[in-house]
């Protein structure tokens, strides 16, 4: 395992660029990342669309790729508040099931474990040698064309950077179709160069990002929509906003572009007779979007007739999904005592999906009542970012047990549904180090004069349930003291780990526990 001590830039004349490996790579990429200041800063100029557009399209031209070239790459376009991630997955599956015949490149983020998980090739990341290949490729070709606008930083930061990573090496690759993931918001989002794509699609919206970055629902909407194109299909899932008709914003934006049509998708009825690859009630949204992606990528690249609501081999591809890290069952390779829940789940929203997953039958709701020493032991692993409300986020937790309790008719009580909590960074190792695809200059960079977010965690659950065990609530500094007190637990009772509340941290648990070869497949 790699372990970062310091970022350090890497110096392009040390050695050819051909001998420059995947961990070179990385460590070269971490110098390219932010602290939480100029994150957020970062956060609000995209959110203002045209001069971060500006600016990534200055480094496409610098790397030698021209507006034709993007475009060639047959774009489909994703963004959304959640489920955007999934619908993506949803899409390339359905693609490559309908057309085995083609290549599809997949760009989606964060990654969990390995960054080249970003970049994707008929479902396979990038090989560690393709991706320093492509890395340093761009990375001379940055260093070697200066900026043309006055002003204009030399070297993008992070995940710019990966983008452009991945549209060169699709058209080195030449993918017939490209799937691309939204980073953050929408019309200054460092993807949106594409200024042709084949469909465009937003997932559902909600009020947890408006928080994170700004401003109304209302302009999150509209930021969403700077996706929508002239002359390209426009579609969204049924938005459910009690307060803002967001499809009439989305609507309005994309009459205002020239799309060549506006659909809101409802969900297939067909779904319920489809066990979908990724698990919970809350896909069928994300399913139902990704089957009407395909369905006009293909009719307008690979034309033939789609006219079922659901054809077969959509269903296979709908059936075949993956994508680790979301309502992800993990039996742990080293110890079959212990079961893992994954779930990065990281907003309100997101929270009560993760909840209604975890607490069904099946799953994480089980037959004996507490206190049953024959049943597993449930643990909850959990953190979130800094700055966002412990209490809500819990007691978001708490209300939906509650009624995923009371629906299920269980006789177990809300607060004792888990034996153990433990509450902890996304740092990686107990050392104080992080694996070097999961440094974080932002956390590393953070000044704590305070409590730490995992102990407010931890207060905040002890206020909500007194009668909780005080010694069954754990604050820990990194993800590796989390494992090993799940590996204590599991040495004399089986146990189910339910994961949640960051995709980070759920990266970080299948890196310490070793669940990589289960969890992400073939890296």
């Amino acid at each position: 395992m790699l372990r970062l001590s310091a970022l350090r830039p890497l110096s392009l004349f040390s050695r050819s660029i051909s001998g420059m490996s995947y961990q070179d790579a990385i460590s070269s990429l971490n110098t390219l990342q932010s602290n939480a200041a100029t994150l957020a800063a970062v956060a609000s100029r995209v959110l203002q669309n045209e001069e971060a557009l500006a600016e990534m399209n200055e480094f496409v031209t610098r790397i030698g790729l021209t507006p034709d070239d993007i475009n060639a790459l047959n774009v489909i376009h994703v963004t959304g508040t959640k489920g955007k991630g999934s619908t993506s997955a949803f899409t390339d599956l359905i693609l490559r099931h309908a057309r085995p015949d083609i290549k599809v490149g997949l760009y989606t983020s964060p990654h969990l474990v390995a960054v080249r998980e970003r970049i994707r090739i008929n479902g396979r990341p990038l090989s560690e040698e393709e991706f320093a290949k492509y890395f340093f490729q761009v990375w001379k070709k940055l260093q070697d064309n200066p900026p043309i606008i006055p002003g204009t930083r030399l070297m993008p930061n992070y995940f710019r950077y990966l983008t452009l990573v991945a549209f060169y090496a699709f058209k080195d690759l030449k993918v017939d179709a490209t799937i691309l993931e939204v980073g953050i918001g929408g019309g200054g989002d460092s993807t949106n160069v594409v200024s042709k794509p084949v469909v465009t699609g937003i997932t559902a919206l909600g009020m947890d990002h408006v928080a994170v970055l700004g401003g109304t629902i209302e302009a999150i909407a509209r930021q969403k929509a700077g996706i929508y194109k002239k002359d390209v299909p426009a579609f969204t899932v049924e938005q459910h906003d009690p307060s803002t008709d967001l499809e009439a914003i989305l609507r309005e934006t994309a009459m205002n572009v020239k799309a060549s049509e506006f659909r809101v998708v409802k969900e297939f009825s067909a779904l319920k007779d489809i066990k979908l690859g990724l698990a919970g009630r809350h896909q069928w949204s994300n399913a139902s979007l990704a089957v009407e992606l395909a369905r006009a990528f293909l009719t307008k690249k690979h034309p033939s007739l789609y006219p079922d609501p659901i054809p077969g081999d959509f269903v296979a591809g709908l059936e075949n999904t993956k994508w680790p890290g979301r309502c992800q069952t993990i039996l742990d390779p080293h110890n079959s005592e212990t079961t893992w829940f994954l779930d990065g789940a990281h907003t309100e929203e997101s929270l009560k999906c993760c909840i209604q997953w975890f607490a069904s039958p099946n799953v994480g709701l089980f037959d004996q009542p507490t206190g049953d020493a024959h049943r597993p032991l449930r643990v909850l692993i959990f953190n979130c970012t800094s700055g966002r409300s412990a209490e809500v986020f819990l007691r978001t937790i708490f209300n939906e047990l509650e009624t995923q309790l009371s629906i299920f008719k269980s006789p177990e009580e809300t607060i004792r549904f888990f034996d153990q909590v433990i509450f902890c960074s996304n740092v990686t190792y107990s050392d104080g180090h992080f694996k070097g695809d999961l440094t974080s200059v932002a956390l590393a960079s953070a000044k704590h004069t305070g409590p730490t977010t995992q102990d407010q965690l931890k207060v905040a659950w002890s206020r909500m349930v007194k009668e909780f065990p005080s010694n069954a609530i754990h604050s820990f500094p990194s993800i590796e003291h989390a494992v090993r007190k799940v590996r204590e637990h599991s040495a004399t009772r089986r146990t189910h780990v339910l994961v949640a509340g960051s995709l980070h941290l759920v990266g970080g648990v299948i890196e310490v526990a070793g669940l990589s070869s289960v969890a992400l497949g073939d890296l």
